[in-house]
């Protein structure tokens, strides 16, 4: 099940991330994409260790960004590709059918071309300006994603992504789109997860830890 709130992680070393990453599934956050840049991959390995041992303990699924490999070794749940990443048919065969796999797109060609790779949920954007990523792809605004999802009509799930706040969500899931990824609010205010639920209206992961520890 893809999650229709997705927290991806920020932070300047790699123990920010694993920081940020706690706070998350601490407020109510069940499914966290591990994205740390410019870092050595055996720290990026360690961090992974350390977020998988995290959504372990809240029961939250953990997404590594780029490095399937490392998903693969410290067991996570699947892991999300960018556009100049490896190919998902080649990490699908390298990790096998249990394992989520995501991928990033900004027009049609980009979602017809994983769609056809078979991915298991793409994430389209941005909707709006954002600092997280240094090379930014076309804004793609309200307009962008109700003209694309009318194109593609399909049952994969196509999750919002790019400067996403609290205040945008009603109007970002008016245009059709099955849910969204979140970084900068949800790293600056952990005690929104709640309201994003609410919105989105789905139960987040600490109220379901909650009800299994009182039955």
């Amino acid at each position: 099940m893809i999650s229709k709130l997705q927290y991806i992680t920020q932070g300047e070393q790699p123990e920010d991330h694993i920081k940020n990453l706690q706070k998350a599934c601490a407020s109510g956050v069940d499914w966290v994409q591990l994205r740390i840049k410019n870092s050595d991959p055996k720290q990026i390995l360690e961090a992974a260790k350390k977020a998988r041992a995290i959504t372990a303990r809240f029961q939250a699924k953990l997404i590594i960004n780029d490095y399937y490999k490392i998903a693969k070794e410290v067991k996570a749940d699947g892991v999300h590709l960018g556009a100049t990443d490896a190919c998902p048919v080649v990490v699908r065969n390298y990790l096998g059918k249990s394992f989520s796999i995501g991928g990033t797109a900004n027009t049609l060609e980009d979602c017809k071309n994983l769609l056809a790779k078979k991915v298991d949920y793409i994430g389209l954007g941005p909707y709006q300006f954002t600092k997280t990523k240094k090379s930014l792809s076309p804004i793609l605004g309200l307009a962008g994603y109700k003209n694309l999802l009318e194109k593609l009509q399909t049952d994969t799930p196509i999750i919002a992504i790019g400067g996403i706040t609290l205040d945008k969500v009603s109007e970002i899931m008016n245009t059709g789109i099955y849910g969204i990824a979140v970084s900068g609010a949800i790293t600056k205010d952990g005690t929104s997860i709640p309201m994003f639920h609410k919105i989105l209206k789905t139960q987040n992961s600490l109220e379901q830890v909650l009800k299994i520890d009182h039955t």
